[in-house]
């Protein structure tokens, strides 16, 4: 995993919304958010951007760091 800058919402709840975030200098709107779900590696979090490409942006609250793991360059979320 590859540590990014994310900029997030926060609702009432402490639900985490991801906006957009900056990638090998590229900054990616976040269009939707699909399926969370929380390891010990962190708070994952699968996003798509305008583009239609999927990434899995993870939150790891112990450090306080975004990462980029996985993306699906030609799915997207149903």
């Amino acid at each position: 995993m590859e540590p990014i800058e994310v900029t997030v919402h926060f609702d009432e709840q402490g639900t985490l919304t991801p906006l957009h975030f900056t990638w090998k200098g590229s900054v990616q709107r976040v269009e939707s958010t699909g399926r969370r779900w929380v390891d010990e590696a962190g708070h994952h979090i699968l996003v798509m951007v305008m583009s239609g490409r999927i990434y899995e942006l993870t939150y790891n609250s112990g450090e306080g760091r975004w990462f980029i793991g996985h993306t699906e360059p030609d799915h997207k979320f149903a």
